[in-house]
């Protein structure tokens, strides 16, 4: 059940993230509120929490000073605000290890869509963990072990996002056919694909870095213009 969560909000923002609790805690969630990017932090790291609201803008250590950290122990999911919704801030969460994102002008409506979206996703991993017995997947030197939820080039293992290992699986899963953004985002990130919303191509160019990819001659994600993405078959 995602509605009785325990949520972890780290906004410098006391009056929204006392509005963010009320809101929520009626419906089913334990709300912890931090203040600073320090304790939000150490908050975020031991505490287990099944997801986690992220603000940019805080003191000491900004949102993505403290995502990066968070991202170095923990797949949690994370949201992230970002002040009057700058799409640099977006594109930098995203890159950072953000699981989606909201401009701080968000309905409480849409707030609980996506956050519902995360922790959504987030039981459907740990379901399939417990149950797939899927078999690994080798394309060239890499290798995916879907029921460990595991990916490696060679004996390297590659520390991923929740989101860009979902998208890599779906790619390797379809190896030699496209997958359009729209389904992707559907597999990945289990909500609905939006005319402007560019996410997955901001997680694929994070995923092509950790595997070493050169987007202009790629050995596994290929760019089909104007589409969507393919994972090539071996030797292609």
């Amino acid at each position: 059940m995602t509605d009785s969560a325990r949520l972890l909000i780290i906004d410098d923002d006391v009056k929204l993230a006392r509005l963010l609790r009320e809101y929520l805690e009626p419906l089913g969630y334990w709300v912890e509120v931090v203040h600073n990017g320090e304790d939000g932090l150490q908050e975020a790291i031991l505490g287990d929490y099944a997801a986690v609201i992220l603000d940019v803008m805080l003191p000491g250590l900004n949102g993505f000073e403290v995502l990066r950290e968070i991202r170095k122990h923990s797949a949690v999911p994370i949201l992230m605000l970002t002040a009057l919704g700058q799409e640099p801030d977006r594109i930098a969460g995203l890159e950072v290890g953000a699981d989606d994102y909201l401009p701080k002008t968000f309905s409480t409506r849409e707030l609980l869509a996506r956050l519902r979206a995360v922790l959504r996703r987030s039981v459907l991993t740990a379901r399939q963990e417990e149950q797939s017995r899927e078999a690994t997947l080798s394309i060239g030197e890499l290798w995916i072990d879907p029921s460990a939820r595991t990916a490696s080039i060679g004996e390297k293992p590659l520390i991923l996002t929740t989101i860009e290992y979902d998208i890599l699986l779906a790619l390797a899963r379809s190896v030699g056919r496209v997958k359009t953004r729209e389904q992707l985002l559907i597999d990945a990130a289990n909500r609905n694909f939006e005319v402007f919303d560019r996410s997955i191509d901001v997680h694929v160019s994070s995923l092509r870095r950790k595997l070493g990819d050169d987007p202009k001659a790629p050995r596994y994600i290929e760019t089909v213009r104007s589409i969507g993405y393919r994972m090539k078959k071996p030797g292609v």
